[in-house]
């Protein structure tokens, strides 16, 4: 199927077509011929499974364009609202259908001017319910739309929500998406929705088949160590890297500077105006590392992300999936990679488990296949430099003194030392150490050993068990901690590869 066969209307169709778009996902397939037909509807889809389109495409094909706001979309974050204002004005520019973002921390005259020009609004809950309750604004949109319900009532706006349902005319179309649909988001449909009809991505669409999983066993305190060899040897365009922490955050921004690394950092104690530089500086690829909590993982669209890190494993399955479904978008093929310590191990089981996708065991490269890596790269960029008048004329200088062999020797070896690869020779566990570790476990969970054996004990951190027994016991493979080779990039330049 095409979306010429969905039953848009030619100007969003047309814009649809200018966007590249051909097929349907399955979530648009789904859903976009039950909003056009009329439905209430509820479904369940992950991020990045192109659900924007999937209610934005039908309730604008449906709108009048009289000048009065029409559609209410009502989504977690500011970060998201940014992401589908962005995406509904590109649907809707053939139509005259215009935004308006609403969200806290901004003026609000300014989003009052934008409102009374505005088709479609897209809005948190905390401002909109203010600009509700206060009467500043008076809308009868008849087409509302809950976006990531599921993150909307775990960051506690349920009352919120409640509310802004008041203000709401009753006769309207109303439409749910939420990644999960436990009890709380099913009551919230039953008082909101009128007879609605379902929609699901199965288990086994959730994850994006274009994204390779990879996960790597280290020590905590080599977590850091582990992510700079990683980033050296994979050499991303632009990578996201998530922590669970605002103050991780900060730190890694940080270090990960002083290595030279292009990095900026989002998390939710940022003011807009820095959320907002931050964000556009990682599109346009003036940082090409962007350090992130989760706060981001629902509301950061940038199609070109090749890598993402989980420097730590998320809380939850469902953080996972979005987490990763930030690679891989739009044809594109993506790489998630995940650091856990040995304690960790039975939770990569979990997820994967819970999301139905397999992750891959990997071993951490060592510093001389990062060094043969960065020549190979070296090689091949030296074999694409144009020559210059000004490189020739060089090279004519140095032949008074030096033979051409001597001088080609000498250059090479200049650009060579400028690139160093840093710290031990091996970083994290060997392949035989996680196989050993991962039967352990599992001989545990079918005999019941790890339970009795802790039933009269404290109960430790959750994934922490073996951490501490475990930190001291020396890998089998031989480390080599002396001594730099070369290749280590200074810093980054925009084709991901780092020079001075």
């Amino acid at each position: 199927m095409k979306f010429t066969e969905l039953g848009l209307n030619s100007t969003i169709l047309q814009a649809v077509q200018e966007a590249g778009f051909v097929e349907p996902s399955p979530i648009q397939r789904e859903a976009i011929p039950l909003v056009l037909e009329g439905h209430d509807i509820i479904a369940q889809a992950q991020t990045g499974t192109g659900k924007t389109a999937a209610f934005g495409l039908p309730i604008m094909s449906r709108m009048k364009g009289d000048g009065s706001v029409e559609g209410l979309v009502i989504v977690p974050t500011r970060e998201l609202a940014m992401q589908v204002s962005d995406e509904l004005y590109r649907f809707g520019k053939y139509s005259g259908l215009k935004t308006a973002t609403v969200y806290g921390g901004a003026s609000y005259s300014r989003q009052i001017d934008r409102i009374n020009q505005a088709s479609i609004i897209i809005a948190t809950p905390g401002r909109l319910q203010d600009l509700l309750e206060s009467g500043k604004i008076n809308i009868e949109p008849r087409f509302v739309v809950l976006d990531e319900a599921d993150e909307m009532l775990d960051m506690g706006f349920l009352d919120e929500i409640k509310t802004i349902f008041t203000h709401l005319p009753d006769e309207r179309q109303t439409l749910m998406f939420s990644a999960t649909m436990p009890k709380a988001i099913r009551a919230l449909a039953e008082e909101i929705l009128h007879e609605p009809k379902t929609v699901t991505v199965t288990k086994t669409e959730r994850t994006n088949t274009d994204i390779t999983q990879n996960y790597y066993v280290v020590q905590d305190y080599e977590r850091d160590d582990a992510l700079v060899r990683l980033i050296d040897f994979k050499n991303p365009g632009k990578c996201i890297i998530f922590c669970r922490m605002k103050k991780e955050v900060d730190r890694l921004v940080s270090h990960l500077s002083s290595q030279g690394f292009k990095v900026g950092g989002l998390h939710g104690d940022m003011e807009q105006k820095q959320r907002e530089i931050a964000i556009r500086a990682f599109r346009n690829g003036t940082v090409e590392i962007f350090v992130a909590t989760d706060v981001a993982a629902r509301g950061l669209d940038v199609n070109d992300v090749t890598h993402v890190f989980n420097y730590h494993l998320p809380f939850d399955s469902e953080s996972y999936v979005h987490r990763i479904g930030r690679t891989g978008r739009a044809g594109r093929k993506g790489e998630a990679i995940t650091l856990v310590s040995p304690g960790e191990l039975r939770t990569i089981k979990r997820i994967e488990k819970d999301v139905g996708t397999k992750m891959i065991t990997q071993v951490i490269p060592t510093k001389e296949e990062v060094l043969n890596t960065k020549k190979d790269q070296l090689v091949a960029e030296v074999a694409q430099i144009d020559v210059t008048l000004s490189g020739i004329n060089l090279v004519k200088t140095l032949q008074h003194d030096l033979d051409i062999v001597t001088i080609a020797h000498m250059l090479a070896s200049m650009i060579a030392k400028e690139h160093t690869v840093e710290g031990k020779e091996a970083i994290g566990l060997g392949l035989d150490e996680i196989e050993r570790l991962i039967q352990r476990d599992s001989s545990r969970s079918k005999d019941g050993q790890g339970r009795s054996r802790n039933r009269n004990r404290t109960r430790r951190p959750q994934e922490g068990g073996d951490r501490g027994s475990y930190r001291n016991n020396k890998p089998r493979r031989e480390r080599n901690d002396g001594g730099k080779s070369s290749f280590k990039p200074k810093s980054r330049n925009k084709s991901g590869n780092r020079s001075e």
